[in-house]
């Protein structure tokens, strides 16, 4: 095998045959916001081959300070759209399949019917979230969940740890607490922190979509998260 030149560092590091893994590789990534775009665009710079990305939601304003495909000129835009023309500039052979939409329960068992090598998991809500996990354990596949990045400032406190290992995390406190509704108390891997988060930085809201509140985030938080999600993935196929 012949190692593109603007693979060339990655094989030196990794070698030729991992390598070749990660080209013959097609993950899934829901969720294209500030956890997931950062998750996606290590992977594709590593040299996965195929990647279906889904996401429904439009660029905001809001999403400014941390979200990779956010700028002044995409505002407005589909984040798979934007994601997958960024995807397609860093490398033109990628197979994308894109998916302009929000997945709930209705449409998630149709998604999962594609053979995928893993699934990442960067949703933020609690709803979807347990539908694509409880979908991929059925499935089988291997899995890597995003919790939350929002209201955390310190990054040497992300870990990379099964579901069950969670601790000081709203949102892995919640989704333990469904996926047990599903018998589901073990066997998927999380980034997490325990950092606590200060009241002060949760605002209440109704005009988020499918969020009852929203929590600040500091910049550098969700690429952090989003760079050992893509590690976790990426050292699980090559090993």
């Amino acid at each position: 095998m012949t190692i593109p030149d603007w693979q060339s560092r990655t094989g030196l590091l990794l070698g030729k045959e991992a390598v070749r893994k990660l080209n013959n590789s097609n993950i899934l990534v829901v969720g294209l916001g500030g956890v997931g775009a950062y998750t996606t665009e290590m992977l594709c710079r590593a040299g996965i081959g195929r990647l279906t990305i889904a996401d429904g939601d439009t660029v905001h304003s809001s999403n400014i300070n941390r979200q990779l495909i956010a700028t002044k000129n995409s505002l407005g835009a589909q984040k798979a759209e934007v994601m997958a023309n960024r995807l397609s500039e860093i490398n033109p052979g990628i197979e994308l399949n894109v998916k302009a939409e929000f997945l709930q329960k209705e449409n998630m068992g149709a998604l999962m019917e594609i053979s995928y090598d893993y699934v990442v998991d960067a949703i933020d809500t609690l709803s979807p979230k347990v539908s694509l996990i409880t979908e991929a354990i059925k499935k089988a596949y291997p899995l890597v969940s995003s919790m939350g990045a929002g209201g955390k400032t310190d990054p040497l406190q992300v870990k990379a740890v099964d579901i069950s290992e969670t601790y000081n995390c709203r949102l892995a406190y919640s989704l333990r607490k469904a996926l047990h509704r599903h018998g589901i108390r073990t066997g998927f891997k999380v980034v997490f922190s325990p950092e606590k988060v200060s009241k002060e930085s949760i605002q209440l809201t109704d005009n988020e979509q499918f969020k009852r509140s929203v929590v600040g985030t500091v910049s550098y938080m969700p690429a952090i998260f989003g760079c050992i999600m893509a590690s976790v993935v990426i050292r699980d196929l090559i090993k």
